[in-house]
């Protein structure tokens, strides 16, 4: 999700980033950037805030570089030298992005506190992975394999775009439409690379945009570093179709982020469907 460059920590300041992880994914990060392979890596406080999964692909290939295998999250064993094999999968006791005060719940139309589903979804049922429209079906989407994507998707010039932010965050209305239309361009672009399995909740995309930005870093641009390390490392790495087995409950999770595809969260896990 977050991309910036990392320094060797000396050994009292990798003992401090043990002493922090809570998982075995975070302590593979600190055992990395200790050895000095940690130069594409997100700042420690960023990397907590990506879903497991998506720290684990972050990770594959300075692990790689070292002989190191990427722990199962929520494991307690120390990494060993080891082939790299596929992606692990999260574990639900992995630590959740904690949501700011202003969170994201207040920010799109669809939550776990609604009441109702989005009125365009009105007349829709949820079916576990299908959500049964009239005249429409969609299909819950999956990670996908390269030979399934259109031509030229993981290549440079498939980029984001997205618009820096411009207004005054402390104006919750503007920030609530720029991060809506974000997350609607974010979520198209995850699906053309194949990863509509892996993608932020709008809760954890609302939390990044306030860390980066009170931090001085600009949204939009570290966005498109991740998006860009995403497609590099899905040239070469093997993703699984799904991570767990969980749906959601109710269809008043979900919103339409267009016609063809909707996006329902429980603020801790994100689905996708599409319409097929």
């Amino acid at each position: 999700m977050i991309l910036i460059a990392c320094w060797i920590l000396p050994s009292g300041a990798n003992d401090a980033c043990m002493a922090s992880a809570h998982s075995d994914l975070e302590r593979l990060y600190c055992e990395i950037t200790s050895r000095g392979e940690g130069s594409s890596l997100p700042s420690r406080a960023d990397f907590k805030r990506n879903d497991p999964q998506v720290q684990a692909l972050l990770l594959r290939r300075p692990a790689a570089r070292l002989g190191l295998a990427v722990p199962a999250p929520g494991g307690e064993s120390k990494p060993s030298p080891a082939k790299v094999t596929d992606m692990p999968p999260p574990s639900s006791t992995d630590e959740l992005p904690e949501a700011p005060a202003n969170d994201s719940r207040d920010a799109r139309p669809a939550s776990p506190v609604s009441t109702a589903p989005q009125r365009s979804l009105a007349k829709c049922r949820l079916e576990g992975e299908s959500i049964l429209c009239p005249g429409r079906r969609l299909e819950l989407a999956v990670n996908q394999n390269n030979s399934e994507l259109l031509p030229g998707v993981l290549e440079a010039g498939n980029t984001l775009s997205l618009s820096s932010f411009e207004g005054e965050r402390n104006d919750d209305e503007a920030v609530r439409r720029y991060l809506s239309d974000a997350y609607d361009i974010y979520i198209p672009k995850m699906l053309a690379i194949g990863l509509g399995g892996t993608t932020m909740s709008f809760t954890a995309f609302h939390h990044a945009f306030h860390s980066m930005e009170n931090g001085g870093v600009d949204f939009a641009r570290r966005l498109e570093q991740t998006y860009h390390l995403l497609k590099q490392d899905k040239k070469t790495l093997a993703v699984k179709a799904r991570y767990h087995d969980e749906l959601p409950k109710s269809l008043n999770l979900c919103t339409e982020i267009n016609r063809d595809i909707v996006v329902c969260d429980n603020v801790g896990k994100n689905w996708v469907y599409v319409t097929r």
